[in-house]
Parts: structure tokens; C-alpha cells; sequence
């Protein structure tokens, strides 16, 4: 599913770019992806427009994210810290923060790997139109053994 997203992302610029979801269906196969993997992406996917459309509220500057014992357990620790991370450094609000742990949820598998949370935060600045900042990219796409060490 997360190959699914990735294309997704790197192919249209804005969710409003995608076909509808018969011809995406039919793109994405050809393209090569797998049947299931092209539902789960686009369930997951209207589950990620439904809370995007919702996010006409305007946002708290702060609040403080208590996980419950189940989200601990399905998110561990190194995506809560890299959540952390990303709200420390102000490019993640609570309201996107939200939508992140949503989605994670939404994905069931535990703990759910720290490069697929990344994913999930690409895309949800994706289906609100936002693009991350180079250095907040840097973090989403770039593996810790590739880095360069100054």
C-alpha cells in the first residue's frame, strides 16, 4: 500500500490532480501494483480526504498529545519521537498531528515501521496542499545510513 502512496505522491501534485478512483484503479495497475494494495491505498486514502475536508477549524498554537496505552503499542516509540520531533521544530500543528496518528491508526499494524509513518506525514500534507520545507523533505526522504554527518 505505502508503494501505492509514494506513487501517488510523486505523480500528482495535489490529490485533486488523481483521476477518478476507476481510472486511478486501472493507471495504478497497469502501472503494475497489485489489486489489493491499490483498494487498501484508496480507502486509506478517502479516509485522508474526509479529515482533510474537515480541517476548516482554525488550530490551537498548542495543546499537549497524551497517547493511549493502544497507541503507544501501534505507533512505538521512535514515531512518537519523530512526531515530536516534527512538532518541536513547528512544521507539524496539532490538527496535521492528528490527522497523522489517525491515519496510522487507520493502518493497524504494530508497531507500524517509522519509514511508513513518514509516509503518512508526506501524505498528509499532500491532501492539504502543503509542501514540507527542504529540511523537513530531507527528513522524510532520506535514510539515516545515507546521511552525511558535517
Amino acid at each position: 500500500m505505502f508503494d501505492v502512496l509514494v506513487y501517488l505522491y510523486e505523480n500528482y501534485w495535489r490529490p485533486d490532480a488523481c483521476p477518478d478512483h476507476d481510472q486511478l484503479t486501472r493507471k495504478l495497475s497497469a502501472v503494475g501494483f497489485e489489486s489489493d494494495d491499490i483498494e487498501e491505498a484508496l480507502s486509506w486514502l478517502d479516509g485522508l480526504a474526509g479529515m482533510a475536508e474537515s480541517c476548516t477549524q482554525p488550530q490551537a498554537a498548542t495543546s499537549m498529545r497524551v497517547y493511549t496505552a493502544a497507541e503507544r503499542e501501534l505507533l512505538g516509540d521512535a514515531s512518537i519521537g519523530f512526531i515530536s520531533f516534527l512538532e518541536g521544530a513547528g512544521v507539524l500543528p496539532p490538527l496535521m498531528r492528528e490527522m497523522v496518528v489517525d491515519r496510522a491508526t487507520a493502518i493497524g499494524r504494530v508497531p507500524l515501521e517509522l519509514e511508513d509513518l513518514k509516509i503518512i506525514v508526506l501524505m498528509v500534507f499532500w491532501s492539504l496542499g502543503e509542501e514540507p520545507d527542504a529540511l523537513i523533505l530531507d527528513e522524510l526522504f532520506v535514510d539515516d545510513e545515507e546521511r552525511i554527518i558535517h
